[in-house]
């Protein structure tokens, strides 16, 4: 089951955070710097791009080091 199947979603709230969910939970919340960031980053971003970027704040994503 990859990024395909099961995408991440994100919401900004009016404080500034970012909220991460995947499968109508959420998996983490960005905030501060981090996440005016991360705003940033995702309003420029296509689709794929942008799922790419929430795997890597949530730290759900390949390092490239797994075989397989």
């Amino acid at each position: 089951m990859g990024l395909e199947d099961d995408p991440f979603d994100w919401r900004a709230t009016k404080n500034g955070q970012v909220l991460v969910s995947r499968g109508n939970r959420v998996v983490t919340t960005i905030r501060g710097k981090a996440a005016a960031a991360l705003l940033g980053r995702l309003e420029r971003a296509d689709d794929e791009t942008a799922q790419q970027l929430l795997a890597r704040v949530t730290g759900n994503y390949k390092r490239g080091n797994e075989r397989g």
